[in-house]
């Protein structure tokens, strides 16, 4: 009889008509999961169009009172550009959120354009003023990228507080790199390849794995939607040779998010304050994973440039959003306007952090699919300078 009483229980619960008071939390059990298998269709400036399975998943390892939502968001997408994508990023709460656990996993067959180091280069192809021989705007990449990132963070005694550690490997293989010879001037040598020269990394392969330290204070309702309160990162990156790296490195991330509430009744009208900082610390890190533009963990930053458009040892990054529901008594849809701005510094091209400032400024529509775990599609469009600017459909917001 307790047998069939705990059937019926469990699914009343996933029929989502069963009553609080009768249900029993057991720690880091699963429950309230749902999945909201969409076809995917995304925007942006570095994929084109992308086409394919945008899975997101939210569930709980706990009670709703003490413990956070869970969350997957999944990418099996291909696009106009010919690239392949494959990924899946998760952040999981478990029981009365005592410990959090990351996830970031890619597999891309991709390309991209990069346009040299620093915050000033041009569109146009053309010669580095400051580096003799060297391409500086527009050039293309064909490459392979496999990530693989994971770690785990426990709680301090009931504080938002959070320390951990991690492991975290990038390969970039197959890399190629060419230029139209009719839009650009074809005996100048690649910006990437110039670069993993100087410093001794291969130009078509290389490796950086290593150890992660993580401080972290979680204070946001809802991590995928935040309405109020606030987030903080510190990740100190080590990066040495005896674990694969091709050179040892290190590396700080600095990230803080903010979320004002501007009214009591509607919480989904608020500004939202996102700071980034990306500093290598001490010695030197292969062309593709140094600090760039629109490389967070969602690739959400940037909005009006494309991805990879700034790169260099140093960066800074802000960003403001002002969201609002456009219905007066529903959540399906709202709306936001954004500015960011950038700045990127480089010891090879002598360009120091602030020289030169890239802002960009948008705006964009919410379509809430699913109110109680706040799954939302989000479109963009983002302005940036010299002409810059691209259309960002995606999943959740963007900060």
């Amino acid at each position: 009889m307790k047998q069939l009483l705990t059937i019926i229980i469990f699914l009343i619960h996933f029929g989502n008509s069963y009553a609080q008071d009768s249900v029993t939390y057991q720690p880091n059990q699963i429950r309230d999961f749902k999945i909201v298998p969409l076809p995917a269709i995304g925007s942006n400036p570095a994929n084109g169009w992308l086409f394919g399975v945008a899975p997101s998943a939210t569930w709980r390892m706990g009670n709703p009172e003490d413990t956070h939502l869970s969350n997957l968001v999944g990418n099996f997408l291909y696009t106009t550009k010919k690239q392949w994508i494959f990924s899946a990023r998760s952040n999981i709460f478990l029981s009365e959120d005592k410990w959090i656990l990351w996830g970031d996993w890619r597999y891309f067959i991709t390309s991209q354009p990069t346009f040299g180091l620093g915050s000033d280069a041009p569109n146009a192809p053309t010669e580095n003023p400051n580096q003799t021989g060297v391409l500086w705007g527009e050039q293309q990449m064909d490459f392979s990228w496999f990530r693989f990132y994971e770690a785990v963070l426990k709680r301090i005694s009931d504080s938002k507080f959070y320390l951990g550690i991690g492991y975290h490997l990038d390969i970039y293989s197959k890399i190629e790199n060419f230029l139209d010879t009719e839009t650009g001037p074809s005996e100048l040598r690649f910006s990437h390849d110039y670069y993993n020269a100087q410093l001794g990394f291969n130009e078509d392969r290389y490796t950086l794995s290593g150890i992660t330290i993580n401080g972290l204070y979680e204070n946001r309702d809802v991590a995928v939607s935040p309405y109020e309160k606030n987030f903080a990162l510190v990740s100190y990156k080590i990066n040495p040779t005896f674990l694969g790296s091709d050179k040892t490195s290190s590396t700080l991330l600095l990230d803080y998010r903010h979320y004002f509430n501007l009214s009591e009744k509607r919480k989904r009208h608020l500004i939202g304050v996102w700071g980034l900082g990306n500093f290598l610390v001490s010695g030197d890190l292969p062309y593709m994973s140094l600090p760039a533009i629109g490389y967070d963990t969602f690739g959400r930053g940037g909005r009006g440039y494309a991805q990879g458009r700034f790169r260099g040892e140093t960066m800074v990054y802000a960003e403001t959003e002002y969201r609002f529901p456009l219905q007066k008594e529903k959540e399906t849809f709202g709306g936001t306007v954004f500015i960011n701005a950038s700045s990127f510094g480089s010891k090879m091209t002598q360009e120091k952090l602030l020289e030169n400032i890239n802002a960009a400024y948008g705006v964009g529509l919410r379509v809430m699919i699913n109110k109680e775990n706040r799954t939302t599609i989000t479109a963009d469009y983002g302005f940036g300078k010299k002409g810059n600017s691209g259309f960002y459909l995606n999943v959740n917001e963007t900060f």
